[in-house]
């Protein structure tokens, strides 16, 4: 009997992470009950899940429940998760009860957790690319994509867990074997309320056995000296100390696991390239090798790894301005790793900015702008910083939301652009204010971009 058979368990929200939740609570034999504020999401799953309760607009747990679990994006201060803490219903998230149900088997899978502001799609999957070139039965899940509870219930042994901020706040028990913390920057400061609250939730994935941190980020390395994993072990995107990984005379070296250095693979075989890309391939190292990875197996699987859409993808070279889509850059942090890869740049900007601040990002990188082009609803606060800290950049706002919008930008962003300059989108914000999601934008980005240069 599992600790779910027989409880009353009350999913909130319906989509992709509801259904799963509810299908693995239904196979614990939990009675479950799922509502959504949405009657087409919910008539979407009567179907799917016979035998499951669907109750449209809940604000309140029905009078027996003994859980809920929650969709990460679903706020604390949402009715329903209010409403059940004052009646002292525990609240937890998919990912926590994945974890749950995994404690529960005699054979647990081992987490390699990846949390952080910006990277961790990228680090997720070089780091399940490696595992499987250890020949290690690995499945990239989480944030990514996959449910955890789905990679659970279909049986992997080592699971690659991309974890937001959202999900770690739902997630107070989980303890990865090993964890590594990114970077940090403003982000979701809308739902965490402040970067404090957001800085906390990250660093719940250096609470395993091992802590890995970007100590070039004080911040992390400041959470990574006070985490409770019992190894610390940092990556630099200089030459490693004792017990980090780095890069030495154009090398990944590891001088962390082992009896001495060990020689990863040439820092020019990371895909994508530059800071950003090889920032994310010494995290993923360094988880693999917590895990006993060979070397050999790490560089093999770093380069059979192909970056993921959105992400830094050159989609054509005309006239000699390159056009650059990542659209996956959606806050300043990302746009920044984002520019700081061009010499000269015109930046294709904008969005929802969910109360982030882009003012560091202009100071630090207005000097390579050619010029930008800034479009979506935070367009004026992004042309503002521009003016402020780098009033010589010229700067074309445009108050559009068509269809045709992001050609409009495309085109304008071409007659700044000067032979050997990149036009990259990266938007330093959210898309949902004119695009369904970054995939979205960035597809409107590409099409534009070969309608132009032909």
């Amino acid at each position: 009997m599992g600790f779910l058979s027989g409880r009353h368990v009350l999913v909130a929200g319906a989509g992709v992470t509801g259904r799963s939740a509810a299908e693995a609570l239904l196979a614990a034999d939990a009675v479950v009950t799922v509502t959504d504020g949405s009657a087409d999401n919910l008539a979407a799953l009567e179907q799917l899940l016979p035998g499951v309760t669907l109750v449209p607009g809940l604000v309140a747990p029905p009078p027996g429940t003994d859980l809920v679990v929650t969709s990460p994006g679903w706020r604390p201060s949402s009715p329903l998760l209010v409403a059940a803490a004052a009646a002292g219903v525990e609240v937890i998230g998919e990912v926590e009860l994945a974890w749950r149900m995994g404690m529960e088997l005699a054979d647990p899978p081992t987490w390699l957790a990846v949390t952080g502001t910006n990277g961790k799609t990228t680090t997720v999957g070089m780091l399940e690319s490696i595992l499987r070139a250890a020949g290690l039965d690995a499945v990239a899940c989480g944030n990514v994509g996959l449910p955890v509870v789905d990679a659970l219930l279909a049986g992997r042994r080592v699971l690659a867990v991309e974890l937001s901020s959202f999900q770690l706040h739902w997630s107070p028990s989980v303890r990865p074997f090993a964890g590594v913390l990114l970077n940090l920057a403003e982000d979701h400061l809308d739902w965490h309320g402040t970067f404090e609250a957001y800085a906390a939730a990250k660093a719940g994935v250096l609470t395993g056995e091992v802590g890995i941190g970007g100590v070039d980020d004080p911040v992390v390395a400041r959470l990574l000296a006070r985490s409770s994993a019992r190894a610390h072990i940092g990556f630099t995107l200089g030459s490693p100390e004792e017990g980090q990984l780095g890069v030495h005379d154009g090398q990944l070296v590891d001088r962390a696991f082992g009896a001495s250095d060990t020689v990863l693979l040439p820092a020019d075989d990371v895909r994508p390239g530059g800071p950003p890309g090889i920032a994310d391939a010494l995290a993923a190292a360094a988880l693999a090798r917590a895990h006993g990875v060979p070397a050999s197996a790490v560089a093999r699987g770093l380069r059979e790894f192909r970056p993921g859409a959105h992400r830094a993808v050159l989609v054509a070279t005309a006239g000699g301005v390159s056009y650059v889509n990542d659209s996956k850059a959606t806050n300043p942090h990302a746009a920044a790793a984002s520019l700081r890869s061009h010499e000269r740049v015109v930046w294709v900007a904008g969005g929802l900015l969910k109360g982030a601040s882009v003012d560091e990002l202009v100071r630090s990188e207005g000097h390579r702008l050619r010029g930008a082009v800034v479009i979506g609803a935070d367009r004026e606060v992004i042309a503002s910083a521009l003016a402020r800290h780098a009033p010589s950049v010229p700067v074309a706002v445009l108050d559009d939301a068509s269809d045709a919008a992001m050609e409009n930008a495309v085109r304008a962003a071409r007659s700044m652009a000067q032979d050997g300059d990149a036009v990259v989108l990266a938007p330093a914000a959210a898309s949902m204010d004119m695009f369904s999601d970054y995939a979205h934008r960035g597809q409107a980005f590409t099409e534009a971009v070969l309608k132009l240069t032909g």
